[in-house]
């Protein structure tokens, strides 16, 4: 089971699911049209490793991150 956390503006609460890879997440979170939108700026990262790998193999316990593009002064 990993965890899936969604930052900054992205306005959905923590949600944890069976995933082998990064691209088992992006196929469920695909499935919300909301969050489809986020996913092709948002940035990502494994356990607060930065990744762009689809085929990042996950292990249960690893927590997924959702970055937004953030802007600032």
């Amino acid at each position: 089971m990993v965890t899936i956390e969604f930052l900054g503006p992205i306005q959905k609460d923590k949600i944890s699911l069976e995933a082998a890879t990064l691209n088992d997440v992006a196929e469920h979170l695909n499935k919300d049209a909301e969050l489809k939108t986020w996913l092709e700026t948002c940035a990502v990262a494994v356990n607060d490793v930065m990744v762009t790998d689809l085929n990042t193999k996950l292990s249960s316990g690893d927590r997924v991150s959702l970055l937004p593009p953030v802007c600032g002064g």
